[in-house]
């Protein structure tokens, strides 16, 4: 179910790195998150792709399900394929 996704993909992780206020939707805790469309299709170009090697075995083929924006701490970081400023930073345990 739900929380066990949850669990397993956002939780879990954040306490196996010892990231405290990763990983859960509550007070105190850094608000990042992923807006995901399931229902969405779409054909894998290797052009488009935001990571620095273009090889890909899914060139071509359609795929389920994209990521639609996404929040760090909050703040939009990438809106229907279209980045912000980097704002990351590196995480300490």
């Amino acid at each position: 179910d739900l929380g066990d996704l949850a669990r397993w993909m956002a939780s879990a992780p954040a306490k196996l790195a010892g990231l405290g206020k990763k990983g859960r939707i509550a007070p105190g805790y850094d608000a990042d998150l992923v807006l995901f469309d399931p229902d969405a299709r779409w054909i894998v170009d290797p052009e488009k792709l935001h990571q620095r090697h273009k090889i890909t075995p899914y060139a071509g083929r359609e795929l389920r399900g994209r990521v639609r924006a996404t929040y760090l701490r909050g703040e939009k970081i990438y809106d229907h394929g279209k980045f912000a400023a980097p704002r990351g930073r590196v995480l300490k345990s």
